[in-house]
């Protein structure tokens, strides 16, 4: 039965984000409402959000279990840009008992271990499936009560979330004790519009937002973080790739250099975190930018990105709010810790971001500190959530999942490791698929990547 079904939508409480969680959920609701069934309960969890980990799903558990454990059969959760036809829901969900313990989704592996994995599965990352949240996920509840169970004897360790949908699989699995992923052909990132959807339960509708035109060139502010031995062969690849996407661009340094040219912020380089050198260029972008510029991207200068992509996803931000964007990490959030914005994959502020956490005192417990973490727990502690984006990436593409990366159209990668990153950039960030590379035409193919 439909009602036996809890849909939880993993929702951000942005208000572009959260209007698009509330469509969802209004269509939901009306297709229900449509086949004559007695209604689902929806959910969003920005609104479930006792703690700062409520997005990472885990410590909701316990609710799920004493709320819905006794009259409910499943546990289904979605993005907010994920379409489901509810009817065909119905179907899938059927075909399985809901008696048993489930896992199910759509199956996403990595054919090389990875920094983001931690290089799990070293041998044969292949082996271990974990789901593609767009496309949906289920939980059957004999499941959610043995985790709830689990949770309430073991608490959650207050260490790093980085990849939530490869972490949240390897709790399920209990080395082997619990249960695999099991793949759903019908849960589906195919985009609705496209002609394979027929046997999707699920859909995917975004691939990169644009509300309306793009934020203008001169609306956005790049600040490239660098030091002097990294002039000679990080600079060249900017210049090389987005630089000429960016109407507004610095480069900070310790070190003056007029070829480039580089600021001296008076920070010193250091070896670990880069917070006092981040916090000068947020004074900076404050008082001697124009108070015009609504926006600030601060970047490393091992970061591509693309900044035309940038500009349309700006578009569906209001830089009034007090916006802080890019991909989200998570530390000691079992244990009331706090989410940041991992800085290789860039940072995106608003001025009224800037100007909110400058006024409030909150600073660097040293020069050295990791700066996106302390940004983060700033941000926390004035109530200004992190908004997500999937489009940033704090490693190469490599390191993800194909099937993960077919549905997107990335903003940023980060890391030059073993790879060429121009021939990244121009294959997976340049405006256009063919660019002009000292004058050659040139158009590499993602699979060579």
């Amino acid at each position: 039965e439909l009602k036996e079904i809890v849909f939880i939508i993993q929702s951000q409480s942005n208000s572009f984000h959260s209007k698009r969680a509330e469509d969802l959920k209004r269509d939901i609701l009306k297709q229900a409402a449509d086949l004559g069934k007695e209604l689902p309960t929806v959910l969003l969890i920005h609104q479930m959000d006792r703690h700062e980990g409520a997005w990472t799903i885990l410590p909701l558990m316990r609710d799920f279990s004493v709320t819905y454990g006794r009259n409910s059969s499943w546990i289904f959760f979605c993005e907010e840009d994920t379409r489901i036809q509810v009817v065909k829901l119905l179907e899938t969900l059927g075909r399985f008992d809901e008696s048993k313990e489930w896992f199910l989704g759509k199956a996403l592996y990595d054919e090389e271990s990875t920094i983001i994995h931690h290089y799990a599965f070293a041998e044969n990352p292949t082996v271990f499936k974990f789901p593609d949240f767009a496309a949906g996920w289920a939980l059957s509840i004999p499941l959610v009560n043995k985790l709830a169970k689990k949770l309430r004897s073991e608490p959650l360790k207050s260490d790093f979330t980085i990849d939530l949908k490869h972490e949240i699989a390897l709790y399920i699995w209990q080395n082997g004790e619990g249960p695999h992923l099991t793949p759903v052909p019908e849960f589906c990132t195919d985009d609705v519009k496209s002609y394979k959807v027929d046997h999707c339960a699920t859909t995917f509708s975004n691939f990169l937002p644009l509300c309306g035109e793009p934020v203008k060139k001169e609306d956005v502010f790049v600040a490239v973080k660098t030091c002097r031995k990294f002039h000679g062969d990080r600079i060249p690849v900017v210049k090389q790739t987005w630089e000429r996407e960016a109407a507004l661009i610095e480069y900070y340094s310790d070190y003056a250099d007029i070829s480039i040219p580089t600021i001296d912020l008076g920070v010193p380089n250091t070896d670990r975190g880069h917070c006092g050198k981040t916090f000068a260029i947020l004074e900076r972008f404050l008082n001697h930018s124009s108070p015009r510029t609504p926006w600030l991207v601060i970047v490393d200068d091992d970061t591509l990105i693309s900044i035309f992509r940038l500009r349309k996803l700006l578009s569906c931000y209001d830089p009034n709010e007090p916006v802080f964007l890019g991909e989200r990490y998570g530390y000691g959030l079992g244990t009331g810790g706090y989410s940041y914005i991992t800085g290789g994959g860039g940072m995106v502020f608003s001025r009224t971001a800037v100007r909110k956490l400058l006024a409030s005192k909150c600073r660097c417990y040293s020069m050295d500190a990791p700066d996106d973490m302390v940004l983060g727990m700033c941000f926390s502690g004035l109530g200004i959530p992190i908004t997500h984006s999937p489009l940033f990436h704090q490693a190469r593409p490599m390191d993800y999942p194909k099937g993960y990366l077919s549905h997107q159209i990335p903003v940023s990668f980060h890391k030059h490791w073993n790879i060429d990153p121009v021939k990244v950039y121009f294959t997976w960030l340049a405006p256009h698929t063919e660019e002009s590379l000292n004058g050659r035409k040139v158009a590499y193919n993602r699979e060579d990547l």
